[in-house]
C-alpha cells in the first residue's frame, strides 16, 4: 500500500524541501516536481511523517495549500509531489456556484475524494489552458469551487460528456498535445463502438460465449432470419447511449404478427401490431437512417414479477493496476417498456433484493462478477487508448448463461440513486482517480510501460 503524506508549508525557511525518512526514496535528490513544474531545491530527510515545503518552493511549484496528503516517488535524483490530476471536460458556464451546469454536483463529488486517494484533483477544458506559461487555471472543489493556476498536471482523466464534443478539433488537439509533447498520460478516452466492440471481441474465445449475435442493418431479410432463430430482436443506434433510440421487433408464431416496442418521443412505451415486417418497418422507421442501426439477438431473460432484469456491473483499475469490480445492481424494466432504464421506468434493485436465498445471491454474483472481470481484460487488450473504468450492460437468461449488451467507457451513475448503493458510489469515485495514482508513478518510473 502506497503511503502519503500531509503537505505543510514553511515560513521561515527558503528554498528546502523535507521528506519522511519512512518513505525510504533513494537520494541524494537535487530536484522537486509537482506536476510539469520542477525547479531544483535543498532536499532533506527528516523523521517527521510530513512532507515539508518552504514558502517560496511552494509558490514557484504553483502549489495550492489544500491540506491533502499527497505521494511522493523518486527517480534521477528528482522527487515528485503529488499526483496532480486533470480531469477534462467541457460544458463551462460562468457561474461560480455551477461551474460545469448540471454536471457541477458530479464533479464536486468526485473531486470531494481527494484525501482518501492522496492526489490533487481538478477540472478544466481548452478555454483554462495557458500553452505559452505551461499552467492551467483548474477549478478545484474544497467546500466551494475555487480557482488556481497550477502546472500541467501527471495524468489526465477524460470526462467528456459526449460524442459531439469528443469529436471537436480543438479537443483532439489538446489531448494529442498533452501526450506527444508533455507525455501526459491520458485515460478513459472516447466512447465505444457497439459495432466496433462486437467485432473485436468475437475473435477472442474467452469472450464470444457473452456475445449476442450483432450485425449492422443491411437488410430484411436478415432481421426475418434472426427472428426465425430468437424470436425477438433489439435495434440499437451504433452510437447509442442512455437506452435511447433502441426497438424490440417480436415475432409471434401462433398468430403470425409481427410487433415493436419502444419509446416514444414524447416518453411513452409503444407497443405496435404489423402483418409484416416492411410495414414495421416503414411505419417505426420513417425517416431514420437505417446505417446507423444495428440488430441485435434477442435474449429470453430472467424476469422478476414478470418485467425482465438485466444487471450494471461497474469495473475499475485500482492503485496497482488491477481491474476489480466496485458495484453491481439489477435493473427491473418499467411496465411495457423495452429496456431497464430508470428513465424508461426501470426500477435499481441490489443483488439481494433480486435473489433472496444467500446462496442464489453468491451464484449470480459471482457469474457476474467473473464476466465483468473477463471482459474489462479483454476490452483493455483490443481497444486503444488507457481504459480505467467500465461499466457494463449484462443480462442472464434461463438457462443461466451471462450475455454483454453493453460496454461504456464512460458510465452512468443512474445505479447509486439506490439507497444500498452509496458506498459503491464513493468506491467507484475513488477508484477513478486511485488508478491516476497508478499512472502518474508508471510514467515517471517506467514510462516505457506507458508510452510503450
Amino acid at each position: 500500500m502506497r503511503q502519503h503524506y500531509q503537505v505543510e508549508i514553511l515560513h521561515d525557511l527558503s528554498q528546502k524541501v523535507y521528506i519522511p525518512a519512512a518513505a525510504n526514496l533513494e537520494t541524494p535528490l537535487s530536484k522537486v516536481a509537482f506536476g510539469s513544474q520542477s525547479i531544483e531545491a535543498s532536499i532533506e530527510i527528516h523523521e517527521k511523517p510530513l512532507i515539508s515545503l518552504s514558502h517560496d518552493v511552494a509558490d514557484k511549484l504553483k502549489f495550492p495549500d489544500l491540506k491533502v496528503p499527497l505521494h511522493i516517488f523518486s527517480d534521477q535524483e528528482s522527487l515528485y509531489i503529488g499526483p496532480l490530476v486533470g480531469i477534462f471536460t467541457s460544458g463551462f458556464t460562468p457561474f461560480q456556484m455551477r461551474p460545469i451546469g448540471e454536471r457541477s454536483l458530479f464533479f464536486a463529488k468526485l473531486l470531494s475524494v481527494k484525501k482518501s486517494v492522496g492526489a490533487i484533483p481538478f477540472v478544466f477544458g481548452e478555454q483554462h489552458i495557458n500553452w505559452d506559461l505551461g499552467t492551467i487555471n483548474g477549478l478545484f472543489y474544497d467546500g466551494g469551487w475555487k480557482n488556481f493556476e497550477i502546472p500541467f498536471p501527471n495524468v489526465v482523466y477524460d470526462r467528456l460528456p459526449n460524442r459531439k464534443s469528443e469529436r471537436k478539433a480543438e479537443q483532439k488537439n489538446i489531448k494529442e498535445r498533452l501526450q506527444s509533447e508533455y507525455l501526459i498520460p491520458w485515460y478513459n478516452p472516447g466512447f465505444f463502438n457497439k459495432l466496433d466492440i462486437y467485432d473485436r471481441l468475437i475473435q477472442d474465445d474467452r469472450i464470444a460465449k457473452f456475445l449476442p449475435e450483432t450485425l449492422p442493418f443491411l437488410s430484411f431479410s436478415e432481421i426475418e432470419r434472426m427472428l426465425s432463430e430468437y424470436g425477438h430482436v433489439y435495434m440499437k443506434p451504433i452510437h447509442g447511449s442512455l437506452g435511447l433510440g433502441i426497438h424490440q421487433i417480436l415475432y409471434e408464431k401462433s398468430d403470425s404478427y409481427y410487433y415493436c416496442r419502444y419509446r416514444n418521443h414524447q416518453g411513452e412505451n409503444k407497443l405496435l401490431k404489423f402483418n409484416t415486417l416492411e410495414g414495421l418497418m416503414k411505419q417505426v422507421f420513417a425517416g431514420k437512417r437505417l446505417n446507423r442501426m444495428l440488430v441485435q439477438q434477442g435474449i429470453h431473460l430472467l424476469r422478476i414479477d414478470q418485467r425482465p432484469i438485466d444487471f450494471r456491473i461497474h469495473t475499475n483499475k485500482n492503485n496497482h493496476g488491477e481491474w476489480v469490480v466496485t458495484a453491481i445492481a439489477a435493473k427491473v424494466a418499467g411496465a411495457g417498456s423495452v429496456t431497464t432504464h430508470v428513465r424508461s421506468g426501470g426500477v435499481i434493485k441490489t443483488i439481494a433484493e433480486v435473489f433472496p436465498s444467500e446462496e442464489e445471491e453468491k451464484q449470480v454474483t459471482e457469474k457476474l462478477s467473473n464476466a465483468a472481470l473477463l471482459l474489462s481484460k479483454a476490452l483493455e487488450e483490443n481497444m486503444e487508448g488507457i481504459i480505467g473504468e467500465i461499466g457494463f450492460d449484462l443480462g442472464i437468461d434461463r438457462k443461466g448463461n451471462v450475455w454483454l449488451f453493453e460496454a461504456n467507457s464512460k458510465p452512468g451513475r443512474s445505479i447509486f440513486k439506490h439507497p444500498q448503493m452509496k458506498e459503491f458510489d464513493f468506491l467507484t469515485r475513488k477508484l477513478s482517480l486511485s488508478f491516476a495514482v497508478f499512472l502518474a508513478e508508471r510514467a515517471i518510473i517506467k514510462p516505457e510501460e506507458v508510452f510503450g
